[in-house]
């Protein structure tokens, strides 16, 4: 399943997430800190789309109320339910 997310309160501008089983098979992040999205592209493939949620969901970028991870985490709610 691919789904194309559009991240909100954020630097990014887009999310494409591939998903398999509830498995993540790829995620590509245009937009946003280049390093810290990279990573956690590569951290995040492989796993449960409910765990990634699990850890990601909540995380702030400084002053703000959400952030990149964050925003991967609402995208993964809404493809999963």
């Amino acid at each position: 399943m691919h789904i194309e997310y559009h991240p909100k309160g954020v630097c990014s501008r887009k999310m494409e997430i591939e998903l398999e089983d509830g498995i993540i098979t790829d995620l590509r992040v245009t937009g946003g800190c280049d390093g810290n999205l990279t990573g956690i592209c590569a951290l995040v493939k492989g796993r449960p789309a409910s765990e990634v949620i699990q850890q990601l969901r909540g995380i702030r970028c400084g002053f703000k109320k959400t952030s990149c991870p964050d925003q991967l985490a609402i995208a993964l709610e809404q493809a999963i339910q």
